[in-house]
């Protein structure tokens, strides 16, 4: 059975073309022109990944997103004709998974879509549902790919839907060097020069969640000039 978009734009023209690039590509599509009419299609039938516009009437994009992860770790790909970094971090921290910013080549959507969707398979959406959750470890920290959580010393803590990708990419690898690119690539986002300080800030923040002391990380390392890796230093 294929995957079903949800693809939620007030504009009937872009509605129409993603549609018909989604449909083509094999995948099956629900749409809707608000963020309330969105809502309630996630809430009555099974929704593999959300294309979600931000300037939306009776909802908009950022409040839909806060409102899906209350009860949903789906993909959600934006589509949004804002480009400023401060709107795209805002997005991501909320727990999207992705930004495109119009106008845009529905082909490029369309290959967004197919890698995050791959991605949230291969992190665990599919195996939770199979009941053979994986649990990596690293130090006192314990992160269960199934349920989506993370411990320290059997103290939850909370990451959003973009911290959680980032470090469980990070964890699979313990020791391997990852560029931004490739950290971006593990939360199905397209990486372009001007997402540096935007990973930037996805890294600070894991930090302070989980380092005791983020100006001397014992888990996420800095390697200059080339990324980022993790490792535990007792």
């Amino acid at each position: 059975m294929s995957h079903m978009i949800l693809i939620a734009e007030d504009d009937p023209d872009i509605r129409a073309l993603l549609e018909l690039y989604l449909k083509s590509s094999g995948y099956q599509v629900q749409t809707a022109a608000n963020g309330i009419q969105a809502l309630e299609i996630l809430r009555r039938q099974k929704i593999d990944l959300a294309l979600l516009d931000i300037m939306m009437p009776e909802m908009d994009g950022y409040t839909l997103t806060r409102e899906i992860r209350s009860f949903s770790s789906i993909p959600i790909l934006f589509l949004t004709a804002k480009d400023q970094d401060c709107e795209k971090i805002l997005g991501l921290d909320l727990g999207a998974d992705g930004y495109l910013t119009k106008p845009f080549n529905p082909l490029e959507v369309v290959a967004h879509v197919r890698s995050a969707l791959r991605r949230f398979y291969q992190l665990g959406g599919a195996a939770s549902s199979a009941h053979s959750a994986k649990v990596l470890c690293l130090g006192p920290l314990r992160l269960d790919l199934g349920r989506m959580t993370l411990e320290k010393d059997g103290t939850p803590i909370d990451l959003t839907a973009t911290e959680f990708k980032i470090l469980a990419q990070m964890m699979e690898h313990p020791g391997r060097v990852f560029t931004k690119s490739q950290l971006y690539e593990s939360i199905g986002s397209g990486y372009c020069e001007s997402d540096d300080k935007t990973m930037m800030v996805h890294i600070s923040n894991l930090r302070e969640k989980i380092e005791g002391d983020s100006k001397s990380p014992r888990y996420i390392q800095t390697v200059r000039g080339l990324g980022y890796k993790i490792e535990y230093i007792p």
